[in-house]
Protein backbone atom coordinates (compact mmCIF):
# COMPACT_ATOMS: atom_id res chain seq x y z
CA UNK A 1 0.00 0.00 0.00
CA UNK A 2 1.26 3.48 -0.86
CA UNK A 3 1.85 6.22 1.69
CA UNK A 4 -1.06 8.56 2.40
CA UNK A 5 -1.41 12.12 3.67
CA UNK A 6 -3.29 13.50 6.64
CA UNK A 7 -3.80 17.21 7.38
CA UNK A 8 -4.54 18.48 10.88
CA UNK A 9 -4.88 21.99 12.25
CA UNK A 10 -4.56 22.42 15.99
CA UNK A 11 -3.29 25.89 16.71
CA UNK A 12 0.33 26.81 16.17
CA UNK A 13 1.86 24.39 13.69
CA UNK A 14 5.14 24.35 15.63
CA UNK A 15 3.33 22.45 18.39
CA UNK A 16 1.69 19.97 16.04
CA UNK A 17 4.88 18.57 14.48
CA UNK A 18 6.69 16.85 17.34
CA UNK A 19 3.79 14.65 18.54
CA UNK A 20 3.60 12.97 15.12
CA UNK A 21 7.23 13.20 13.99
CA UNK A 22 8.64 10.21 15.84
CA UNK A 23 5.72 7.80 15.44
CA UNK A 24 6.35 4.59 13.50
CA UNK A 25 5.37 4.79 9.85
CA UNK A 26 5.58 8.57 9.66
CA UNK A 27 7.63 9.66 6.65
CA UNK A 28 7.32 13.43 7.15
CA UNK A 29 5.46 16.16 9.01
CA UNK A 30 5.39 19.50 7.20
CA UNK A 31 4.19 22.79 8.70
CA UNK A 32 2.06 24.88 6.38
CA UNK A 33 -1.19 26.58 5.51
CA UNK A 34 -4.48 25.31 4.11
CA UNK A 35 -8.13 26.17 3.68
CA UNK A 36 -7.71 29.68 2.32
CA UNK A 37 -8.45 31.55 -0.89
CA UNK A 38 -4.92 32.70 -1.69
CA UNK A 39 -2.17 30.73 -3.50
CA UNK A 40 1.21 30.26 -1.81
CA UNK A 41 0.57 32.47 1.21
CA UNK A 42 3.40 33.64 3.43
CA UNK A 43 3.39 33.50 7.22
CA UNK A 44 2.95 37.26 7.37
CA UNK A 45 -0.05 37.10 5.01
CA UNK A 46 -1.69 34.27 6.96
CA UNK A 47 -1.14 36.13 10.26
CA UNK A 48 -2.83 39.20 8.76
CA UNK A 49 -6.09 37.23 8.74
CA UNK A 50 -6.87 38.13 5.13
CA UNK A 51 -6.08 34.85 3.33
CA UNK A 52 -8.54 32.52 5.08
CA UNK A 53 -5.79 29.97 5.73
CA UNK A 54 -5.29 27.89 8.84
CA UNK A 55 -1.90 26.81 10.19
CA UNK A 56 -1.74 23.04 9.80
CA UNK A 57 0.55 20.05 9.44
CA UNK A 58 0.61 17.66 6.51
CA UNK A 59 1.65 14.19 7.59
CA UNK A 60 2.88 11.61 5.08
CA UNK A 61 2.43 8.19 6.62
CA UNK A 62 2.29 4.48 5.92
CA UNK A 63 -1.24 3.35 6.85
CA UNK A 64 -0.05 -0.25 7.19
CA UNK A 65 2.28 0.80 10.02
CA UNK A 66 0.31 3.66 11.61
CA UNK A 67 -3.33 3.78 10.48
CA UNK A 68 -5.36 6.95 10.12
CA UNK A 69 -7.48 6.03 13.15
CA UNK A 70 -4.37 6.23 15.33
CA UNK A 71 -3.33 9.56 13.80
CA UNK A 72 -6.73 11.00 14.69
CA UNK A 73 -6.34 9.74 18.28
CA UNK A 74 -2.96 11.47 18.54
CA UNK A 75 -4.46 14.62 17.04
CA UNK A 76 -7.24 14.89 19.62
CA UNK A 77 -4.69 14.60 22.43
CA UNK A 78 -2.79 17.68 21.19
CA UNK A 79 -5.79 20.01 21.16
CA UNK A 80 -8.68 21.47 23.10
CA UNK A 81 -11.52 20.21 20.89
CA UNK A 82 -14.03 22.44 22.71
CA UNK A 83 -12.42 25.69 21.51
CA UNK A 84 -13.43 26.70 17.97
CA UNK A 85 -11.76 30.12 18.05
CA UNK A 86 -8.13 29.07 18.27
CA UNK A 87 -5.98 26.92 20.48
CA UNK A 88 -4.59 27.98 23.82
CA UNK A 89 -2.93 31.42 23.53
CA UNK A 90 -3.30 31.47 19.72
CA UNK A 91 -6.62 33.01 18.74
CA UNK A 92 -8.45 33.47 15.46
CA UNK A 93 -9.32 31.54 12.32
CA UNK A 94 -5.72 30.82 11.39
CA UNK A 95 -5.42 28.75 14.60
CA UNK A 96 -8.79 26.98 14.56
CA UNK A 97 -8.85 23.20 15.11
CA UNK A 98 -9.75 21.24 11.97
CA UNK A 99 -9.33 17.72 10.67
CA UNK A 100 -9.02 18.01 6.90
CA UNK A 101 -9.97 14.75 5.19
CA UNK A 102 -8.64 13.64 1.80
CA UNK A 103 -11.13 10.86 1.05
CA UNK A 104 -14.39 9.37 2.29
CA UNK A 105 -12.62 6.80 4.48
CA UNK A 106 -10.77 9.57 6.35
CA UNK A 107 -14.03 11.51 6.60
CA UNK A 108 -15.86 8.51 8.08
CA UNK A 109 -13.05 7.76 10.55
CA UNK A 110 -12.79 11.40 11.69
CA UNK A 111 -16.56 11.73 12.20
CA UNK A 112 -16.76 8.44 14.12
CA UNK A 113 -13.83 9.46 16.30
CA UNK A 114 -15.38 12.85 17.03
CA UNK A 115 -18.68 11.19 17.95
CA UNK A 116 -16.88 8.76 20.27
CA UNK A 117 -15.05 11.65 21.93
CA UNK A 118 -18.34 13.52 22.42
CA UNK A 119 -19.88 10.43 24.05
CA UNK A 120 -16.84 9.76 26.24
CA UNK A 121 -17.81 12.35 28.84
CA UNK A 122 -14.24 13.67 28.97
CA UNK A 123 -15.47 17.22 28.24
CA UNK A 124 -18.33 19.22 29.74
CA UNK A 125 -18.58 21.38 26.61
CA UNK A 126 -19.41 20.25 23.04
CA UNK A 127 -16.67 19.06 20.69
CA UNK A 128 -16.47 21.85 18.11
CA UNK A 129 -13.44 20.81 16.04
CA UNK A 130 -14.44 21.03 12.37
CA UNK A 131 -14.05 18.17 9.91
CA UNK A 132 -13.66 19.59 6.41
CA UNK A 133 -12.52 18.45 2.97
CA UNK A 134 -8.82 18.97 2.35
CA UNK A 135 -7.86 22.05 0.35
CA UNK A 136 -4.51 22.82 -1.26
CA UNK A 137 -1.71 22.66 1.32
CA UNK A 138 1.16 25.14 1.10
CA UNK A 139 4.36 24.41 3.05
CA UNK A 140 5.40 27.19 5.39
CA UNK A 141 8.73 28.95 5.10
CA UNK A 142 11.78 26.82 5.86
CA UNK A 143 12.45 28.47 9.23
CA UNK A 144 9.09 27.08 10.47
CA UNK A 145 9.92 23.49 9.52
CA UNK A 146 11.05 21.21 12.37
CA UNK A 147 11.09 24.21 14.69
CA UNK A 148 11.24 22.02 17.78
CA UNK A 149 14.64 20.77 16.55
CA UNK A 150 15.96 24.09 15.26
CA UNK A 151 15.19 26.20 18.34
CA UNK A 152 14.27 23.76 21.09
CA UNK A 153 14.52 26.27 23.95
CA UNK A 154 12.13 28.71 22.22
CA UNK A 155 9.83 25.83 21.29
CA UNK A 156 9.66 24.50 24.86
CA UNK A 157 9.07 27.97 26.31
CA UNK A 158 6.34 28.66 23.75
CA UNK A 159 4.53 25.35 24.40
CA UNK A 160 4.63 25.85 28.13
CA UNK A 161 3.75 29.56 27.98
CA UNK A 162 0.81 28.92 25.65
CA UNK A 163 -0.95 26.72 28.18
CA UNK A 164 -0.93 23.73 25.80
CA UNK A 165 1.29 21.50 27.94
CA UNK A 166 -0.72 22.19 31.09
CA UNK A 167 -4.01 21.46 29.30
CA UNK A 168 -2.71 18.20 27.81
CA UNK A 169 -1.38 17.06 31.16
CA UNK A 170 -4.63 17.91 32.95
CA UNK A 171 -7.12 16.60 30.39
CA UNK A 172 -5.38 13.92 28.36
CA UNK A 173 -2.78 12.41 30.66
CA UNK A 174 -5.00 11.75 33.66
Amino acid sequence: MANEKAIFAGGCFWCMVKPFDSLPGIESVVSGYTGGHFKNPTYKEVCSGTTGHTEAVEITYDPEVFPYEKLVEVYWQQTDPTDAFGQFCDRGDSYRPVIFYSNEEQHRIAEASKEALEKSGRFDKPIVTKIEPAAPFYPAENYHQDFYHKDSDHYKAYRSGSGRDQFIEKVWEK
